[in-house]
């Protein structure tokens, strides 16, 4: 009887092992659970995530990008339809400044608003952190490309549009910033030394 027994055991433990291991193995049918993502996987952004499409149509025209908003205050970008962005940087002086030219080396404060292209969305604007942005040596400062060259000419005093194609921006996307994407700036200069 004892030998038999401890067969049974045995017998019931392999079998006990088998079906929990083919328990665990992969099905035939597909999973009908979603998969999250690991603790060491990236997380997805929110551009990864909002993938919109390509716009269409003739290139925008400086004039078709609106801006509302006194100098000195909060602008509001409103973003064209029915025309996709240019290729070059567009530069548009929307106030003439009276007073010190940004030019290569200049160090200058700045306030502005971002805005994206697809989804014509305000990103940032540095009105709403309180201060200006301080900003040294224009045209080697560690900002995107569209900065260094589109800063300069603006006057102290003075408001500029700048829409910035991708690879004078962030061509890979950064952020929230899809790559790819054309940026919308729109740019006080509050001082100007240099």
């Amino acid at each position: 009887m004892r030998t038999v027994g401890r067969t049974a055991l045995v017998l019931v433990s392999l079998l006990s092992a088998g079906l929990a291991l083919s328990a665990c193995t992969a099905s035939d049918r597909p999973s009908t659970k979603t998969n999250t993502p690991s603790a060491t996987a990236p997380a997805t952004t929110e551009a990864q995530a909002e993938k919109l499409p390509e716009p269409s149509g003739p290139p925008c025209e400086v004039t078709q990008y609106q801006v509302t908003g006194e100098p000195g205050a909060k602008p509001t970008i409103t973003v064209p339809t029915g025309c996709k962005p240019q290729d070059g940087l567009l530069v548009k002086d929307l106030t003439e400044g009276t007073g010190p030219e940004i030019k290569a080396g200049s160090n200058t404060e700045l306030h502005y608003v971002l805005a994206t292209f697809r989804d014509a969305k305000t990103r940032e604007a540095s009105w709403d952190n309180g201060a200006p942005f301080p900003l040294k040596n224009i045209g080697q400062a560690p900002v995107i490309q569209g900065w260094n060259e589109g800063l300069i000419g603006l006057k102290e005093g003075g408001r500029r549009l700048l829409v910035v194609p991708s690879d004078k921006g962030y061509p890979q996307g950064k952020g929230t910033i899809q790559p790819g994407e054309t940026l919308i700036f729109v740019i006080d200069a509050i001082k100007v030394e240099g």
